[in-house]
């Protein structure tokens, strides 16, 4: 996604920050200029420049707060939120952090800018808690197999593999092509049906 404004790239004078720099979220999001090239703004100043140029009014640009959330199997889960506002929609992220990066459970809902953020927020807590009401896979007498005959999750690129490879991210955990392959085997014969959906879909 490109932007062009007349005066160039700058965070409105309120917030009191440089954009270049992120907030103190840590986060950054890449944002590119026709005049200036490549930057990374902070997630609350990116907010701020897209809602300028693309005419948003009172868009609530908050910070929410990380909630924890347990598993059926009463594990604690911290979840930390992003919002981003992609001109007529707005995404609110939600996702746990290993050694500092995104990883783990993640979920995405989509809305419209004009919307309570509250309200989108209430939606994507309620998802969160019916996925991990569920367990796709479990440790058994040869490793890790699966439950039952639905597996869900997301799929990541495998950046350890020597050749490009998918990583699952199932139970909030990763697998391994391989490994997720060989817990396929013990439905060797059977039918399968694969599909992919949109990371906003409820699944």
């Amino acid at each position: 996604m490109t932007f062009k404004t007349k005066t160039g790239w700058g965070a409105p004078q309120a917030t009191q920050r440089n954009p270049s720099t992120p907030d103190f979220c840590g986060n950054s999001t890449p944002l590119t200029s026709v005049d200036q090239g490549y930057r990374k703004l902070c997630s609350r100043c990116f907010n701020a420049t897209v809602a300028e140029i693309s005419g948003v009014e009172d868009f609530e640009n908050i910070r929410l707060e990380p909630i924890e959330i347990a598993d059926v199997a009463g594990d604690k889960h911290l979840f930390h939120f992003r919002t981003h506002l992609l001109g007529g929609i707005v995404s609110l992220r939600a996702f746990e952090l290993r050694d500092g990066d995104p990883s783990g459970y993640e979920f995405q809902l989509v809305g419209n800018p004009a919307e309570d953020l509250f309200a989108l927020l209430g939606r994507l807590i309620q998802r969160i808690r019916k996925a991990l009401s569920v367990k796709h896979i479990a440790d058994g007498e040869h490793g890790l197999q699966i439950v039952d005959q639905t597996v869900k999750g997301r799929i990541e690129c495998d950046l350890s593999a020597d050749e490009r490879a998918p990583l699952m991210l199932i139970d909030g955990q990763e697998v391994s092509w391989e490994k997720f392959g060989r817990m396929l085997t013990s439905f060797e014969g059977w039918q399968f049906k694969l599909e992919v959906f949109d990371p906003s879909d409820e699944v």
